[in-house]
């Protein structure tokens, strides 16, 4: 069983804790029934019902919705050999090591939401596979087909051929109406020892700095999920999907009470897009920042609140709506922003041409603004692997546009070219060249598109002066090759 695991810093502890996908399952959801009042301390049950207080019928009626998922994949692993992995042999004598053929396996989980077959699951657990196999929880296994994976929202659709037959689904429900206290259900098979159900409360709303995929805002639970539940279900009692579980807070990666799902109506839009030929995700044509107490009190607001804007893109949804740099918005539709990564989900979860309302605070002044959402302009993407003889030989590069910068949670002001990919073993690895390292300029010209680039790059003959900018910071590059 496969894990993958992601460092982030958490700033209530003094140590460094690891976000883990739960590869080797919960469900998204409305409000969980109200429970009873609680009876008197001391008083002696009069009744079954008071005793017998169960969730059996939920989970009868919702775990069958729940599959496993097994992922595989053949990867190239060093043969056990002692002479050829030897690092002195190797050096002396210029021998690589021999590879061999493995077969690599994930577990995780998925939830049926449509009774034909389409199946709901997280990205990670199902990337890279070769051949994904789903489980029904009567044991049944059916190959399955990938209709989408998307890796900005950490969420992919599997499709199973049923013959027909109509399988059990989970209902989507509302998770905007979670609130913080409500009785949550995560249903999986965490390490593989079948399929599980824990108990526990939603204990956190609106997380965004958990890392596990771009449009972070995570709903955070205490019932027990440990690897093997990504890509199940976190249901609310009432039988609801309320998320999907895809990471936790762990020093050992196994669970210590924190828990993350993708909120169930970001879920639903992956799935539609899914039925409809690709997910496409709007977005407000801005970038901005969270609003600390420090620039709060410069704007003359009452209390740190809402997303400062830094950047609108020339004929942007913001743009056209009127927004400005210095404008901070503290809601849409009525829902707070607290931070980008909340401000993108909110815009996410909604359709292309749809129409939202940001509350504006401007000046001292609190106003609305109808803002239409569109799809970022994908400018031309014109990717390409730069070939020939050069520093960047075997990357994959593309023309940085909103449509791009967007993909790569890069600033959407940014111009140059992107390098998305390296391929192992080229010379762009060689160089330490990385996925998302923008390259700005080769011997002294602006480097604006991948076809400049490559033209440059041949033209240098045996000497390179680079720009490169690698997370914001530029690195200036002189390569002779």
């Amino acid at each position: 069983m496969n894990r993958s695991s992601l460092l982030a810093a958490a700033g209530v502890f003094a140590f460094a804790v690891a976000v883990y996908f739960l590869v080797p399952s919960a469900t998204p959801a409305e409000s969980a029934v109200p429970m009873q009042a609680p009876e008197p301390a001391g008083k002696v049950p009069h009744s079954m019902g008071e005793v017998s207080l169960t969730f059996a019928p939920v989970v009868k009626r919702v775990a069958p919705a729940v599959v496993n998922v097994y992922s595989r994949s053949v990867v190239q692993a060093p043969a056990m050999n002692p002479f050829f992995n030897d690092p002195f042999f190797q050096r002396f004598f210029g021998v690589n090591p021999q590879m061999r053929q493995r077969v690599q396996q994930s577990l995780g989980s998925g939830v049926i939401v449509r009774p034909d077959g389409l199946i709901l699951t997280n990205n990670h657990v199902i990337e890279g596979g070769q051949d994904i196999v789903v489980a029904l929880s009567d044991k049944r296994e059916f190959k399955a087909k990938v209709i989408l994976a998307d890796q900005r929202t950490d969420l992919a659709v599997l499709k199973i051929d049923t013959k027909g037959e109509k399988l059990p689904t989970v209902e989507f429900g509302d998770s905007d109406r979670l609130q913080v206290g409500d009785l949550v259900l995560a249903i999986g098979d965490p390490f593989g020892v079948g399929q599980t159900v824990t108990m526990g409360i939603v204990s956190a709303l609106a997380r965004t700095d958990v890392g596990a995929s771009n449009y972070q805002f995570f709903i955070q639970t205490d019932a027990a999920i440990n690897p093997g539940n990504s890509g199940g279900a976190l249901v609310t009692t009432d039988g609801k999907l309320a998320g999907i579980n895809s990471a936790i807070y762990s020093r050992t990666g196994e669970s210590v009470g924190i828990g993350f799902a993708i909120p169930a109506n970001l879920a639903r839009r992956v799935v539609d897009g899914a039925q409809s030929g690709g997910i496409k995700l709007p977005w407000i044509g801005a970038d901005g920042q969270a609003v600390t107490g420090e620039i709060a009190a410069s704007l003359g607001l009452p209390r740190p609140e809402g997303v400062l804007l830094k950047d609108i893109f020339p004929g942007g949804p913001a743009a056209q709506a009127g927004l400005r740099t210095g404008d901070v918005i503290l809601s849409i539709d009525g829902v707070a922003v607290s931070d980008m990564q909340s401000l993108n989900y909110r815009v996410a979860t909604h359709k292309p041409g749809d129409t939202v309302k940001a509350q504006i605070a401007s000046h001292g002044r609190v106003s609305n603004a109808a803002v239409k959402l569109a799809l970022p302009p994908a400018g031309s993407r014109d990717g390409a692997v730069i070939g020939g003889h050069n520093p960047l030989t075997g990357a994959r590069v593309e023309t940085l546009s909103p449509a791009v910068a967007v993909d790569l949670q890069m600033d959407l002001m940014a111009k140059g070219v992107v390098i998305r990919a390296v391929s192992d073993n080229s010379l762009a690895a060689g160089y330490g060249f990385q996925p998302g390292d923008i390259v700005r300029a080769v011997n002294g010209q602006v480097i604006t598109s991948t076809g400049q680039l490559q033209h440059v790059l041949n033209a240098g003959g045996s000497h390179w002066d680079m720009v490169i900018d690698r997370g914001g910071q530029r690195m200036n590059l002189s390569v002779d090759g």
